[in-house]
């Protein structure tokens, strides 16, 4: 029974590119089709598959229920398979790239900011070794994601790499207080973005539900993640009030300057 009727590139990518849940590579989607998420489902997705009985499956872009057996399948249907919206599409594929930017930030900040601020402060050094891999987690995380559903990163990338190491730099220069201002302001900002996306994403998933489509292990992975990493950023905000933030001098001016700086960059790196 054929199971594919692909290209001899195409079986090769599904071979190796197994299609998730929410985001499906565009290689494996109509010619010419943009790199952008396309679906909840998960199907393999080339357009010509046989079924047991020798006729074509129907087209990916219409919606699909997975067969169901047993006594109660008729008054109990299987969840639909519809394709994401294109409003779905660009902000899954926009809260991709503006979290890689965030973490990339994030851990160059305290790179920058670690080797002045454990050379003064020694006792500061297991902390800031466990922010540091926590926000290293968190790149690494959306690098994957990233990678595997062929989102591009955004176009500001070597812009936000200056800015975030001078940055991490300059506060530390300015003392412990000062970069602990700096984690407190960054993530409040980050807190606050984060909870953003997953209500956007809670309500998705919620009126996916009331529309008896099925809403796939890998949104609800991905409400986990979300969910998990800002967790964490929160607790470096915590972190960083319990070491002095509010010390700082000047504390106002320099957490509000940091707090709109990445309000802008949200806003520039989710566009472009």
């Amino acid at each position: 029974m054929a199971l594919y009727a692909c290209s001899k590139r195409g079986s090769f990518l599904v071979a190796h590119l197994p299609v998730y849940d929410f985001l499906a590579p565009s290689l494996l989607q109509a010619p010419r089709a943009s790199h952008q998420i396309r679906s909840l489902n998960v199907t393999k997705r080339c357009f010509t598959a046989a079924s047991p009985s020798g006729n074509q499956s129907a087209s990916p872009s219409q919606p699909s229920r997975t067969p169901k057996s047993g006594p109660g399948a008729a008054s109990n249907p299987a969840p639909l398979n519809r394709p994401l919206t294109q409003a779905q599409r660009d902000f899954l594929t926009s809260a991709l790239r503006v979290n890689q930017a965030g973490e990339l930030a994030a851990t160059l900040i305290y790179t920058a900011q670690t080797p002045p601020i454990v050379s003064s402060h020694p006792h500061l050094r297991p902390l800031m070794k466990h922010m540091y891999e926590q926000e290293a987690t968190h790149f690494s995380t959306f690098n994957s994601l990233m990678t595997k559903h062929r989102v591009r990163p955004t176009a500001m990338y070597p812009v936000w790499t200056v800015v975030a190491s001078a940055l991490g730099w300059g506060t530390a220069i300015m003392g412990r207080e000062a970069a602990m201002a700096c984690t407190e302001a960054v993530e409040t900002e980050i807190g606050g973005h984060y909870n953003g996306q997953l209500r956007v994403l809670l309500e998705m998933a919620e009126q996916m539900e009331k529309d008896g489509e099925d809403i796939g292990g890998e949104l609800r992975e991905l409400i986990d993640t979300i969910r998990r990493i800002r967790d964490e950023e929160l607790e470096h905000l915590d972190h960083a009030v319990d070491n002095d933030a509010k010390q700082a001098v000047p504390y106002e001016l320099l957490t509000g300057v940091i707090r709109a700086g990445c309000r802008g960059a949200i806003w520039v790196s989710e566009r472009v």
